[in-house]
């Protein structure tokens, strides 16, 4: 397997952080935090495994029966990788890492991982969700596992973090898991049959540019000089000295790097109600976080599987967020991503949608069909895919179009035409086989049509899985 040279010097110096002010004093072998009891492995890979010991010390590492030896180095920084990829285990598999000293962690399992990252949607609990009381009864699921990542920004790659280490799902601890993550995992884990872990890596309120890693950022064209030419200027600090936590860089730091390159599958992510108004702008910076992330897990096809924001009543401009939702449909373009579409779950007066299980099921769909050979699911809602005019309509083609339905049985809701002048006006709609007529009397030569363009729509149009269809525009967005 090729390792690109920025991965492969990442994994060379990854256990580096507590070097020479540490190295004088640390006599015992420690990993960092994200490896603990409970722990879920990632399965199919070979694992990277890491952490401190005395320079020069010899460690040992086990791992369901097979064992490899390296040495810490001058600054008692070690590391090393599997030769074999785990296989996946419902019973716990010895792990144990010898020096000096010997950890034997308990009860780890093999299975799936996947990072939750993103904003207070994703950070959402169980506990605020939908029918909390009756979901935390039921939450006896000992083969999901969670360990949630604290908020932390930094100026610099952190190696490690202090944690409450990995909670096995139950109903004294899942309230406090992510509600996306957990519904997600639930729904997977009932169909693959494997243990699930979540890296609750997320943050309430905050913008895409922390996540984002220096590698993405370089990445990406059209962010060259706002953001990968004074790469040396993130992230900033405050007046008082404290680190700015929106800041591009400050939250891959302090957050991210610590769990980095634990092996995971792929990424889950609900953000973007922090970048709200950026437009296509906001493309490019997904661009960057995809990349990057890919980058630094050295995995060029990690799922990435993201929620299209939900629709919400922000006040201003009401087709600011449309901006967004036409930026997250674009993000569909990168391989190996997927998106569910939530227009018909939200709540227009609340920001946090306490749906959050059909959220996680919508995700899992992805997953099921991309990552893990299910058939016959579909999985994803209707997706713009083009759009001619002729006498006076639109003729708008989607994928994912089988059994198009109003939700409701009423018209189609919230289609729009304009002509040259792109001037929108509200258009008549109608379904004809797998595509969809518009036409307004007032736009007698349509040369643009575009759906659910409102932050308040909830339109009615989905397809025979009942899974939502995106809001997209044909004009030009800049």
């Amino acid at each position: 397997m090729a390792y690109s040279i920025s991965y492969l010097r990442r994994f060379v110096f990854v256990a580096g952080a507590f070097a020479l002010g540490q190295a004088a004093v640390q006599a015992e072998v420690k990993l960092p935090s994200v490896f603990g009891d409970h722990m879920v492995l990632q399965q199919g890979q070979r694992l990277p495994v890491w952490g401190w010991a005395e320079p020069g010390e010899s460690v040992t590492v086990s791992i369901a029966g097979q064992s490899h030896t390296t040495e810490a180095d001058k600054n008692g920084a070690w590391n090393l990788r599997l030769k074999k990829s785990l296989k996946a285990s419902k019973s716990p598999v010895a792990f144990t890492v010898k020096g000096s000293n010997t950890i034997d962690f308990k009860d780890v399992l093999v299975g799936e991982v996947w990072l939750c990252s993103g904003q207070s949607n994703m950070e959402w609990s169980v506990r605020s969700s939908d029918n909390a009381d009756k979901e935390i009864a039921n939450a006896k699921h000992p083969l999901i596992r969670h360990i949630k990542i604290p908020h932390r920004p930094s100026d610099k790659e952190e190696r490690d973090v202090t944690t409450d280490g990995w909670l096995v799902c139950s109903p004294k601890t899942v309230g406090n898991f992510t509600a996306v993550g957990y519904f997600f995992a639930r729904h997977l884990q009932g169909e693959i049959g494997v243990p699930i872990g979540l890296l609750g890596c997320n943050w309430g309120g905050t913008r895409i540019e922390p996540w984002t890693t220096p590698s993405g950022f370089k990445s990406v064209p059209e962010l060259k000089k706002d953001y990968a030419d004074k790469l040396d200027t993130f992230p900033q600090k405050r007046d008082n000295g404290s680190i700015n936590h929106q800041s591009p860089l400050a939250l891959h730091n302090g957050m991210i790097s610590p769990i980095n390159p634990y092996g995971i599958r792929g990424a889950l992510w609900y953000q973007g109600e922090s970048n709200n108004g950026e437009g296509m702008l906001y493309y490019e910076k997904k661009k960057a976080l995809i990349n990057g992330w890919r980058d630094i897990w050295n995995n060029k096809k990690m799922p990435f599987y993201f929620v299209q924001l939900a629709p919400y009543k922000y006040g201003g401009e009401p087709t600011r967020l449309a901006g967004i939702w036409q930026a997250q449909l674009e993000t569909l373009k990168v391989p190996h991503t997927g998106m569910a579409v939530t227009t018909d779950i939200g709540n227009i007066r609340d920001i946090h949608p306490r749906n959050k299980q059909e959220v996680g099921r919508r995700l899992a769909l992805w997953a099921l069909t991309k990552d893990y050979g299910k058939k016959g699911i579909e999985y994803s809602g209707p997706l713009f895919k083009s759009a001619r005019f002729r006498k006076g309509t639109a003729i708008v083609r989607f994928t994912h179009a089988d059994g198009l339905k109003s939700t409701n049985g009423q018209p189609l809701s919230h289609w729009e035409v304009a002509g040259e002048d792109e001037k929108f006006a509200a258009a008549q709609a109608e379904i004809k086989g797998n595509t969809v007529v518009a036409k307004s009397d007032t736009v007698k030569k349509p040369k643009f049509v575009r759906f659910g363009y409102h932050q308040e729509a909830e339109p009615n149009l989905a397809n025979a899985a009942g899974l939502p269809a995106s809001p997209f525009t044909t004009a030009e967005l800049e």
